[in-house]
């Protein structure tokens, strides 16, 4: 949905571990977001090797 600021743009999922990768609309910025059960996970920037933010080329439609 065009109105929500976090797009979905790859998921893996194994048993009750999920990781996803995260573009943010307005800065394209993408972020590891890691969650195991229900109880606990986190989110991380993802970064390149000169520990800029890595930005997301393509489209979020």
């Amino acid at each position: 949905m065009k109105d929500q600021r976090f797009v979905r743009v790859h998921q893996e999922t194994s048993y009750a571990h999920v990781i996803e990768i995260l573009v943010d609309r307005q800065t394209r910025v993408q972020y590891l977001c890691s969650t195991v059960g229900v109880g606990g996970g986190s989110l991380v920037v993802l970064v390149d090797a000169q520990g800029h933010p890595l930005l997301y080329d393509g489209s979020l439609d």
